[in-house]
């Protein structure tokens, strides 16, 4: 997990670069499409470097990541139909519309738990698109699910600052770790669902 390290390192620099709130942005923005790094990664350095912004800098996080969900919402709305004509010559039809239930039964609420949890937003985004969870619904679990991780963030910020931003590094390598085996559970869970 050096890797997840180095990026950390890498979005800590940014957070003091003169355009900080414009890579927050486009961070916040592509996490939820394809980059690896949450960016509370640099929410964190630069709420405390401006404790007055904190609030304003979560609603900016919020904005934007729903905005990139939304692109890769419209990455797997479109793919969806070239997916499904594979998915009925596959093996996998019958797990696919199983998923499609499930997301279509409780999409809103798995939504509203992936924006605040560790698992990438990226997996829900695409999957709500591929899925053809309806838009407003998406937007609207997005905007929650999302909101709800960076406020609590920036709560507590607003409450731990600087102590609670120095226990982080050292243990992002087992966040790391975690997340994978959450993937990895996920996976298992799924195909038990089979």
């Amino acid at each position: 997990m050096r890797w997840l390290q180095s990026t950390y390192d890498w979005m800590l620099r940014l957070a003091g670069h003169p355009r900080a709130d414009a890579w927050l942005l486009g961070i916040s923005a592509s996490e939820a499409i394809f980059f690896p790094v949450p960016p509370d990664v640099m929410l964190i350095p630069m709420g405390l470097a401006q404790p007055r912004r904190i609030w304003r800098l979560a609603a900016w996080c919020t904005l934007a990541s729903v905005a990139g969900g939304l692109i890769g919402y419209l990455l797997g709305y479109w793919g969806s139909a070239a997916l499904a004509e594979w998915l009925e010559a596959s093996a996998w039809q019958a797990a696919y519309q199983r998923a499609q239930t499930l997301f279509a039964e409780h999409g809103v609420w798995v939504l509203l738990l992936a924006g605040f949890t560790p698992i990438p937003f990226k997996i829900f985004t695409i999957t709500s698109g591929l899925l053809l969870l309806p838009v407003h619904l998406f937007i609207v679990a997005s905007m929650v699910g999302r909101g709800a991780r960076f406020f609590l963030l920036a709560a507590l910020l607003a409450a731990g600052g600087e102590q609670l931003a120095e226990r982080i590094r050292p243990i992002l390598s087992k966040l790391g770790w975690l997340i994978i085996g959450l993937a990895v559970l996920l996976v298992i869970g799924i195909w038990l669902l089979r």
